[in-house]
């Protein structure tokens, strides 16, 4: 399977590059009304088609879509919204082989199926609002070419209006508006042609995008040994607020972290060694803890208190040069001095450091990267560089990204996973893989993987904290 996801500008290069190595640009078109065409017929029964094509390339498409339903024998429509005489290219030529009538215009009335040919990933107006609700209010089956007209396939962000589809056609690679929200609803289900493009286009493409998919895992010895696997650490709130750092540390043991150590007050640890047996408690001051090299990585912030306090134990924990995930309150507690947090990062690159917020705290920790930036990739990728941290932005569509520009797209969350404790699990997750050795970003990748699934393989009813760490 391809994980790669390209940007509509990177798929306009894929299709150049397949020219150039020979691949005619006009059999690409002719490639991809046809897979339309085809997944149009195994999904449906034949019944009266209304193609809807735009004046370029994606309106092409559609013309040879409904050149081979017509031929086989499904009565079809065309409208087209433009000029006919306009057409250039590859578009116009298809359309010289369309042997029917093109309506002007868009007229919805009688039609038992809708492909929508009228825009593609790369769209640089508004959608109409009108025309967008004329199809959307059809109640029948909606194909669409590429992406829904309308969706911006680089942010999965609507422009102005965009018709939501039953199923996206799309080609060589899906695209980010094909998986980032709200673009992932409104695609409906996306099919990935092939269409010719040559693999190898990738190699000169070099994308740095992918759906989070493909990770690494620990692998376990049959001569390992418990101290091999590493020694994470979670850091607990005051004794009435235990509960989110049991669950951190709960399920960095679970997901195999050798030994788990909480860090607490006394009051603190009286609570939880009411709760736990396999996991260890110490009130030893946090720094002369972490003084143990083989405490290898630490989670602090989960209902660990906002404030002053605890930006002393974040400062203390990146001190010890441990791998490091910040959530919750630790982030909080930064709201108003992120540049400090971000110095504390950079002293020792080389250490893996992962922060955790949901959209709430990277506002406030990332200040000004939500308004001026429309695409949770693009304020992830940028939060990761300011930082020097691996970014996950939860959310069904998580994000992962590290400060090269590296990112995953997470596309296996199920809303189940929208409940008290769920985040505290996920933040464990990742510091049970640090503390075995796996890159800042990889343990994300993979927790957040490993976090849907978990919640997956529960079921959608009933799922709680304690029952998504079981799972793991």
């Amino acid at each position: 399977m391809s994980h790669e996801l390209l940007t509509p500008e990177q798929m306009y290069r894929a299709d150049a590059l397949a020219v150039e190595a020979g691949v005619p640009s006009l059999k690409l078109m002719e490639n991809a009304g046809r897979a339309v065409a085809d997944e149009i017929v195994r999904r449906y029964g034949a019944r009266p088609t209304l193609v809807l094509c735009g004046p370029g390339n994606n309106g092409g498409d559609g013309f040879v879509a409904a050149r081979h339903l017509k031929r086989w024998g499904w009565p079809m429509r065309v409208a087209l919204l433009g000029d006919r005489a306009s057409l250039k290219g590859d578009a116009a030529a298809m359309v010289s082989r369309w042997d029917g009538s093109v309506e002007q215009g868009v007229d919805i009335a009688g039609a038992g199926l809708i492909v929508d040919a009228l825009f593609g990933a790369g769209l640089s107006k508004d959608f109409p609002d009108q025309l967008a609700g004329a199809i959307n209010s059809a109640n029948v089956p909606v194909v669409a070419i590429d992406v829904p007209s309308g969706l911006d396939g680089l942010t999965g962000a609507p422009r102005g209006a965009s018709v939501k589809a039953d199923v996206t056609v799309t080609f060589f690679r899906k695209k980010p508006g094909h998986v980032l929200m709200p673009g992932r609803e409104r695609c409906g289900e996306v099919v990935v042609a092939d269409i010719g493009i040559p693999r190898a286009v990738l190699e000169t493409i070099r994308p740095n995008l992918w759906i989070n998919e493909a990770f690494a895992i620990p692998e376990l010895s049959v001569a390992g040994h418990k101290y091999g696997r590493g020694h994470a650490v979670a850091v607990s709130g005051g004794p009435l607020n235990t509960g989110a750092a049991r669950l951190a540390a709960e399920a960095a043991l679970k997901v195999g972290a050798g030994l788990v150590t909480i860090s607490g007050s006394r009051e603190a640890l009286a609570v939880h060694a009411s709760h736990l047996t396999a996991i260890m408690l110490s009130d030893a001051e946090l720094a002369s803890l972490l003084s143990d090299r083989r405490k290898n990585a630490v989670c602090i912030g989960p209902a660990s208190g906002v404030g002053a306090e605890t930006r002393a134990k974040v400062e203390a924990v990146l001190m010890s040069g441990a791998a490091t995930v910040l959530d919750a309150d630790a982030l909080t507690s930064f709201a108003d001095q992120a540049e400090p947090l971000f110095r504390l990062i950079g002293m020792n690159p080389q250490r893996p450091v992962v922060v955790t917020p949901h959209t709430g705290e990277f506002s406030r920790l990332f200040k000004g990267l939500g308004a001026e930036l429309h695409s949770k990739l693009e304020r992830a990728r940028k939060a990761a560089a300011l930082s020097g941290a691996v970014v996950i932005i939860k959310g069904a569509d998580t994000v992962v990204a590290h400060p090269d520009g590296r990112a995953k797209i997470n596309v296996n969350a199920p809303p189940s996973l929208a409940t008290a404790g769920s985040g505290d699990v996920l933040a464990g997750i990742v510091t049970g893989l640090l503390a075995q050795g796996l890159s800042g970003f990889d343990a994300a990748c993979a927790a957040v993987w490993l976090h849907g699934d978990a919640a997956n393989r529960h079921g959608a009813r009933g799922l709680t904290a304690d029952s998504l760490v079981e799972m793991l």
